[in-house]
C-alpha cells in the first residue's frame, strides 16, 4: 500500500509540483508531452500552476548601480571613497579573462550553452528537493544576475523588505526570477549579462563588485587578476560573510582550491596549473591597505575627507535634501576632486608634530589652514592630534575625530579665542576712519598684570555697543609703556592693547563690530561675535582657524572677500561635470585701505611681535604681514599671515583641557610662557617657506599718500596757551587732544610747553601737549673717577664718542615721551 502524505507535507509537495509545472512550462516540456504521469494527474493544479507563471510582471529594468564616489585632492591623489557599498562599475574589457572563466566554472559552467535556464541544473534541484534534501539553487548565472539586480534596485530605494524578498528562498520568488530571467537574455548579451553580474556579487569585507575587491584584497585591478586571486574570489560568492579572504582566510583558500579543480576538471586550466596557483596560502596572498579609502575613517585625509563630506551635504546640486545628498555621495559614483593640496597637508602636519607632538602630555595641540586668496579654496587644514579613539576605546587624549579647524556646521569645533589677531578688525576701522598709518593712535600707559592695567570707565564709550563692567574696564599690557600716544605702526607691531582699546572707543565699539561682520568673522556657530569690548579688541570671543584664515586671505585678496570651499568640481559617474553653484565673492574694503593695513602688518615680521619667531628661527624671507594672537592665561596662540598668493592662520593651544601655560614643556621643550611668537609664528614661518618656495616674492600694492598721511590740515599753534584753552582749541579744528606730563620749562606753569605735531597733521589726528613745570632744574655735574693709572687690558679701537664697553644691543629709536620696557622675546599675554 502506498505511503500517503501526511497534512503537514502536503503544502510543502504541492509547492513543488506547482513549481516543477511551471518550470517545465518556462522549458517547453509541456509542449514535448514530456511530463510525468502524476503531474499530468494534477489537472487543476496544473493549470493554475501555468496561469501564474504566464501571468508573471516580466518587465526587467536596470538602473545606474550603487557604487562608491571618489574623493580625490586637487593632484588626482585618491583621498576616500564613501559609499554604502563598496563598488567600482567596469565594462567586461577591464575584468582578466581569468576572472571571467573561473566566476563561470563555478557559477554555471555550460552560461554560453544553454538559454536563460539551465534544464540540467534545475531538474537536478528539483528532484533533490522532492526527496526531502537541503534545498538546491540549480540557478543560471543569468538567473542569479537577475536576482542580484532586483535585490539591489530595492537597496538602493531603501526598501530592505524587497531587498529581502529579492533573495528569500521560496518557489514563489523562483518562478519570477526564471520568468525574468527568459526576459532578460531577450534584451542583454551573454557577455553583458556577465559583466552585469561581476559587478553585482557581493565578494564580502564590503567588497562589491569585482573590481573593488579586487582592490580591497590584493590591491590590484580587476584586469590584472592572476589565476590564483581570480579562482579565490570566485570562490568567495557562494557563501561571502563565511568565507571571504580578510576575515576568513583558511574558509576562503578551501573555497579558491575547489574552483580550481573545477576549472581543471572542465580544461580550462591543467593539472598542474591547478596544483601550482593552489601553492601560495590566501593569507599571504592578501595586501590589504589600512588607508585605501572608504569611509573618513580609513581616508588618509580623514578631517579633511569629514569635513568634505559635510560641505557636499549643503550642495542642492546632488539633491533636494540631506537624505537625497547623502544617497548621491555613498551610491551615486561620484567623481569629486577637491581643492586639498595633501602634499603640503602632510608636510605641515609633520611641521606641526615637531613642536607639537600628537597627543603631548601638555595637553596642548596646534592645527593649520591655508586658504587661496580671491579664491576661498582650501588647500591645506591639518592638526596634531590622532584620528579617532584610543585603542581602548575610552580615552580620547590626544585623539579625537572632531576638526580643530572648521566650524560646527562641518564636523568641527566652535572655536578657539584668536586673542590680538583680533586687533585687525580695528586696524581697519581706523584707516577708514582716516587714521593714517604714519599717524598716532591714543596710547594710555599700562603694564603686566592687573595692578598695572589701565582702567577705562564705562562712561567712555561712544556708542551701546559695550558692556558695564563694575569699575570699569580693566586692560594691561604685555610689557611697560608710558605716554598717552603711540605711532600706528608701533601699536601695531608690538601689539600695544591699551593702543587698539583707546582706539576702538574712540571710533566706536559698532563700527568695529560691523568690521567683523563685513569680513564674515563670525564663531564656530556662524553667530555675529558679541560686543563686548574684549571680544572685539582683544579676542575673547572664539574662531575656528579656518574662518581666521579667511579673514586674513581678504587681505592679500585687496579687500575680496570670498565664501570657503573645499571642492573643485563633481563629475557623475557617466561622465557628467555637474554645475556648482557660484562662489559669490565680493569686494568688501577698499583696495587702498587694504594696502595701508597690509603696510602696517608687515611690521609685525619686520619688526614686532612676530619677528624673532619667523625671520630667525624660521628663515622665512618673503614679503608678507600678518598678526600674532595670545588669549589671556596663555591658554590660546596664534599667528596668522598671508602673502600675495596664500593665507595661512597657525594655532597652538589647549582644545584637549584648558591650562595655565606659565612655565609648561611641550613636546620636549621648555617654555617660560606660549605666545604667538613663541610656538605658532615659527611653525607659521617653516610653513610659509616650504609651500611657497616655488612662488615668486611679490610686493604688495602701495598705500596712496592719504592713507600713509592722511588729509593734512594745519594745526593751531598752542605754545604759551593755558592747558584747557589750548585743548579746547585744537578741539575746535578737528584733532583729538593727548595732554601729556608736565615738563621742565620756564614757561609759567599750566601753560602749554610742548606741543606734537606743529604746522600740519592728518585731519582728525592726535595732537600732543605737554604743559610747563614753570621751572627748569640745574643740570646735574657728574664727578670724573678717580684715575687708577692702570693700563687698560683692552687694546681695541672704540668708534670717536662711544664710551661704552658694551655695545649697543637696541637700536631702535622710540617716540619722545614714550618709554618702553620689554623684556626680550616676550611678545605679550594678548599680542
Amino acid at each position: 500500500m502506498p505511503v500517503r502524505p501526511d497534512r503537514a507535507s502536503m503544502p510543502h509537495l504541492m509547492s513543488l509540483v506547482a513549481a516543477f509545472l511551471a518550470v517545465s512550462v518556462a522549458m517547453g516540456l509541456l509542449a514535448a508531452g514530456l511530463l510525468m504521469p502524476a503531474v499530468g494527474a494534477m489537472g487543476g493544479s496544473s493549470n493554475k500552476a501555468i496561469d501564474a507563471f504566464e501571468n508573471i510582471d516580466k518587465t526587467f529594468t536596470t538602473t545606474a548601480l550603487s557604487q562608491q564616489s571618489e574623493i580625490r585632492d586637487a593632484n588626482g591623489k585618491l583621498l576616500a571613497t564613501p559609499y554604502d557599498q563598496n563598488r567600482i562599475v567596469v565594462p567586461l574589457s577591464k575584468v582578466a579573462p581569468i576572472m571571467q572563466k573561473a566566476q563561470i566554472a563555478i557559477e554555471d559552467s555550460r552560461f554560453y550553452e544553454h538559454g536563460a535556464l539551465d534544464v540540467r541544473g534545475t531538474a537536478r534541484a528539483f528532484f533533490n528537493n522532492a526527496a526531502g534534501n537541503a534545498t538546491q539553487g540549480g540557478s543560471s548565472l543569468t538567473q542569479q544576475y537577475v536576482k542580484l539586480t532586483l535585490q539591489a534596485e530595492a537597496l538602493k530605494r531603501g526598501d530592505e523588505a524587497a531587498a529581502e524578498e529579492a533573495v528569500d528562498v521560496n518557489y514563489g520568488r523562483k518562478l519570477r526570477e526564471m520568468a525574468l530571467a527568459m526576459q532578460v537574455e531577450k534584451q542583454m548579451t551573454k557577455k553583458q549579462i556577465l559583466a552585469g553580474y561581476l559587478n553585482l556579487a557581493y565578494y564580502g569585507d564590503q567588497a562589491y563588485g569585482v573590481e573593488a575587491a579586487a582592490r580591497h584584497y590584493f590591491n590590484v585591478k580587476a584586469k590584472d587578476l592572476n589565476l590564483t586571486q581570480a579562482a579565490t574570489l570566485a570562490g568567495v560568492v557562494q557563501s561571502p560573510g563565511s568565507s571571504d579572504p580578510h576575515n576568513n582566510p583558511e574558509a576562503a583558500q578551501k573555497r579558491r582550491d575547489i574552483v580550481l579543480d573545477r576549472m581543471a576538471a572542465l580544461g580550462i586550466i591543467t593539472a598542474k596549473e591547478a596544483a601550482s596557483a593552489k601553492k601560495p596560502s590566501v593569507k599571504s596572498l592578501l595586501r590589504i591597505r589600512d588607508s585605501e579609502g572608504g569611509t573618513c575613517d580609513r581616508s588618509v585625509e580623514p578631517y579633511f575627507c569629514n569635513y568634505v563630506i559635510a560641505y557636499l551635504k549643503t550642495l542642492k546640486v546632488l539633491g533636494k535634501n540631506v537624505d537625497e545628498r547623502t544617497l548621491a555621495i555613498n551610491r551615486g559614483g561620484l567623481r569629486i576632486k577637491t581643492t586639498l593640496r595633501s602634499d603640503w597637508n602632510q608636510e605641515i602636519l609633520k611641521d606641526l608634530r615637531s613642536r607639537v607632538p600628537a597627543g603631548d602630555p601638555s595637553g596642548v595641540g596646534a592645527a593649520a589652514a591655508v586658504i587661496e586668496p580671491g579664491t576661498g579654496k582650501v588647500l591645506a587644514m591639518a592638526q596634531t592630534s590622532e584620528y579617532g579613539l584610543s585603542k581602548d576605546k575610552k580615552s580620547t587624549v590626544g585623539r579625537t575625530t572632531q576638526s580643530w579647524v572648521v566650524p560646527t556646521a562641518y564636523g568641527g569645533t566652535l572655536g578657539f579665542p584668536i586673542g590680538s589677531t583680533a586687533k585687525v578688525f580695528t586696524l581697519l576701522t581706523a584707516l577708514e576712519a582716516g587714521i593714517p598709518v604714519n599717524g598716532s593712535v591714543p596710547a594710555p600707559h599700562a603694564g603686566v598684570g592687573k595692578t598695572n592695567a589701565h582702567i577705562f570707565p564705562n562712561d567712555v564709550y561712544i556708542d551701546e555697543c559695550r558692556t558695564y563692567q563694575q569699575g570699569g574696564w580693566s586692560v594691561n599690557n604685555d610689557y611697560q609703556t608710558t605716554g598717552e600716544t603711540q605711532t600706528f605702526r608701533k601699536a601695531t607691531a608690538d601689539s600695544i592693547n591699551t593702543a587698539f582699546a583707546a582706539t576702538m572707543i574712540k571710533l566706536g565699539g559698532c563700527k568695529v563690530r560691523d568690521m567683523w561682520n563685513r569680513l564674515s568673522a563670525f564663531d564656530g556657530n556662524g553667530q555675529e561675535i558679541s560686543p563686548d569690548p574684549s571680544n572685539l579688541v582683544l579676542g575673547s570671543g572664539s574662531m575656528p582657524p579656518l574662518t581666521l584664515a579667511n579673514v586674513y586671505a581678504t587681505l592679500a585678496a585687496n579687500g575680496k572677500w570670498c565664501p570657503v570651499s573645499p571642492i573643485e568640481s563633481i563629475t557623475t559617474s557617466d561622465g557628467k561635470k555637474l554645475k556648482l553653484p557660484a562662489l559669490k565673492c565680493k569686494q568688501v574694503l577698499d583696495k587702498d585701505i587694504v594696502a595701508g593695513a597690509d603696510e602696517l602688518l608687515k611690521g609685525v615680521i619686520t619688526g614686532g611681535t612676530g619677528t624673532t619667531g619667523i625671520r630667525s628661527q624660521a628663515g622665512f624671507f618673503k614679503t608678507a604681514a600678518g598678526k600674532t594672537g595670545t588669549h589671556e592665561g596663555h591658554q590660546q596662540s596664534w599667528f596668522v599671515g598671508y602673502t600675495t598668493r596664500l593665507a595661512l592662520a597657525v594655532y597652538v593651544g589647549t582644545p584637549i583641557r584648558q591650562l595655565e601655560m606659565d612655565g609648561i614643556t611641550i613636546g620636549g621643550r621648555y617654555y617660560g610662557n606660549v605666545f604667538g611668537g613663541t610656538i605658532a609664528a615659527p611653525l607659521w614661518g617653516i610653513i610659509m617657506k616650504q609651500i611657497t618656495a616655488d612662488m615668486p616674492d611679490e610686493a604688495f600694492p602701495a598705500p596712496s599718500s592719504k592713507v600713509l598721511y592722511g588729509i593734512q590740515t594745519p594745526v593751531p599753534g598752542v605754545i604759551g596757551m593755558a592747558t584747557a584753552n589750548a585743548k579746547a582749541t585744537l578741539e575746535a579744528a578737528g584733532f583729538t587732544v593727548a595732554v601729556g606730563s608736565p615738563v621742565s620749562s620756564t614757561m609759567p606753569a599750566g601753560t602749554i610747553a610742548a606741543q606734537s605735531p606743529q604746522g600740519s597733521a592728518a585731519q582728525g589726528s592726535i595732537i600732543s601737549i605737554s604743559p610747563s613745570t614753570g621751572y627748569v632744574p640745574p643740570p646735574v655735574v657728574h664727578q670724573p673717577p678717580p684715575n687708577t693709572n692702570t693700563p687698560s687690558t683692552n687694546s681695541s679701537t672704540k668708534p670717536p664718542g662711544n664710551t661704552s664697553t658694551t655695545p649697543a644691543t637696541n637700536t631702535s629709536t622710540k617716540p619722545s615721551g614714550n618709554t618702553v620696557t620689554k623684556p626680550p622675546g616676550n611678545t605679550g599675554t594678548k599680542g
